[in-house]
């Protein structure tokens, strides 16, 4: 029988009855309509939270709980012996930016994370348009913490494991260690909340990777594909997994499949602590949902409709229209929102919600399965973490998956330390400004600021020298002892129109920081665009 949708229901016990269709005869496979009502299981919310005992701790502190000087350490340890090897390899007489390669520390090496970091805020098309001189697109302050032919050897030379002992049967040898710290970070520094979800997002590699997947339904389409545990009320990402074929670190269940063991493997330290877990079509099914069901821990999510052990439905809905089968410990629901969906629960009850929202056509109060409300609002974390992460990245294209995985791993890390630092202190400011005040408190501690290089190739011309304002200055003294101190004439050097020479002048445009002669060279600079 079925139930018009005409008047607007009114909440609960009459709501829950509104827009279902029911069938009398019991279904196949045991299921058969009737309202359901889950059982309760107990959950304990005071040990909930984050485990540290830092009184007040900075940005900085709640970053270094996962990133600690330890695994710091270890991929110090690394990176130098890496940059030996790459120089064992290099040809005798060739010279290059390995020849000057000094071993690198732990301040230069969280200097150079930050300096990572920093990237990800000041967005450029090219690494080394960082360090150029061109006045429209420098920026000088990376200038003080490294010069770019260290910089760019120390990218080069990054390295997590010892090849020599590295096992070779695993995927992730390369990037194995900081892997597992890092997860193991994740799962000691925060307990969740009741309510989790699973999910997974992609990391874009276009590069040949034997784990590469192609995912035509997500923005990037070809990359690593990492599976992430997240805690619904904050978005703390609890453990996270790399897919790799069949080599993937997921304890096998038999008579679950693969996405059925993914979801086992990960909550394998929350079972029987009465939690609940929201996954996607991809993990949903009653055999898995029966499994969670004995292991004391709550499950809800669309499935497929074809799942084995799933019940028959009507075959047609009207819009805004449930129907409910229950087969005593499962309630599955078929609704018609947008498109027919099909909701596998343990939790809800089999009663229909109000959205709070309003028909556009009718005017009526818009209802949809309590369910399928509350899964909307809890299976968004995941999305949340690679949204978020989306618009400061610090992963740049690079020739090695394990580095472009690295700062992936990185990002993580940096935006659960944004949550614990939330959790703990109370404070309620943006994950950008969290980088920024992270990066501050990073360089005050560990990097010893350098004095910029003066050589290299000459500035760009300032587009400005023929517009506003200019006036001649004295070349500022660059010692105690002498009369003034003088520079090459710019004009003198590049000039195009008469024939070039070397002049010292001990005038220059401060706007332009560009040395010139009084006359004429001052006037032709600002006057004429091919001087």
């Amino acid at each position: 029988m079925t139930q018009s949708n005409e008047h607007p229901s009114p909440p609960q016990d009459a709501g829950a009855a509104a827009n279902v269709v029911e069938v009398e005869e019991d279904g196949p496979r045991g299921w058969r309509s009737c309202h359901f009502k889950p059982s309760e299981r107990h959950f304990n919310d005071t040990l909930s939270g984050v485990q540290s005992t830092l009184p007040t701790p900075s940005e900085a502190d709640c970053f270094k709980l996962f990133l600690d000087e330890d695994l710091v350490e270890s991929v110090v340890q690394e990176t130098n012996r890496y940059s030996h090897e790459l120089k064992e390899k290099t040809a005798p007489g060739v010279k290059g930016k390995l020849s000057k390669w000094v071993n690198t520390t732990i301040n230069e090496m969280y200097t150079f994370l930050v300096t990572v970091l920093l990237m990800g805020l000041v967005k450029k098309g090219c690494m080394r348009d960082y360090w150029t001189t061109d006045p429209m697109l420098q920026t000088p302050f990376f200038q003080t913490l490294f010069s770019q032919d260290r910089f760019l050897v120390l990218l080069r030379a990054l390295h997590f494991v010892n090849n020599a002992t590295a096992n070779l049967a695993d995927p992730l040898h390369k990037i194995r260690n900081v892997l597992s710290s890092l997860t193991r970070a994740f799962g000691r520094v925060f307990v969740p909340h009741k309510d989790l979800c699973i999910d997974e997002f992609l990391v874009a590699w276009k590069g040949r990777l034997a784990f590469r997947r192609h995912v035509p339904s997500k923005r990037h389409r070809f990359g690593v594909k990492f599976f992430v545990l997240c805690d619904c009320l904050t978005g703390y990402v609890q453990d996270l997994i790399i897919y790799t074929g069949t080599t993937t670190d997921i304890k096998h269940v038999e008579g679950l499949g693969i996405s059925g063991s993914v979801v086992i493997t990960m909550l394998q330290p929350h079972l029987r602590k009465g939690h609940t877990v929201f996954v996607d079509s991809r993990y949903s099914s009653p055999t898995l949902f029966q499994y969670l069901l004995r292991e004391k821990t709550g499950a809800c999510g669309p499935v497929r409709s074809n799942r084995k052990g799933m019940p028959i439905f009507q075959k047609k809905l009207s819009k805004g229209e449930a129907e409910f089968q229950t087969n005593g410990e499962i309630m599955a629901v078929k609704w018609h929102g947008k498109r027919q969906v099909h909701v596998l629960s343990t939790v809800h009850a089999s009663k229909m919600a109000d959205t709070g929202t309003l028909d556009y056509v009718t005017g009526e109060r818009k209802m949809m399965p309590d369910c399928v409300l509350e899964y909307n609002k809890k299976i968004g974390a995941v999305d949340k973490v690679d949204m978020r992460n989306s618009f400061v990245e610090c992963a740049r294209k690079s020739l090695k998956w394990y580095k472009k995985l690295f700062f992936q791993l990185i990002d993580i890390a940096l935006l659960n330390g944004h949550i614990v630092h939330r959790q703990v202190t109370g404070q309620v400011i943006s994950y950008q400004q969290y980088r920024v005040n992270l990066i501050r408190q990073i360089l005050e501690d560990h990097h010893t600021p350098r004095r910029p290089c003066t050589g290299g190739r000459p500035a760009s011309d300032n587009p400005l020298r023929l517009t506003g304002r200019h006036f001649p200055s004295d070349v500022p003294r660059t010692t105690q002892q002498g009369k003034s101190t003088r520079r090459h004439c710019k004009v003198c050097q590049t000039s195009t129109r008469r024939q070039k020479r070397r002049k010292m002048t001990k005038y220059m445009c401060e706007p332009c920081n560009t040395a010139l002669c009084a006359v004429p060279c001052f006037g032709e600079y600002h006057t004429l665009k091919h001087y």
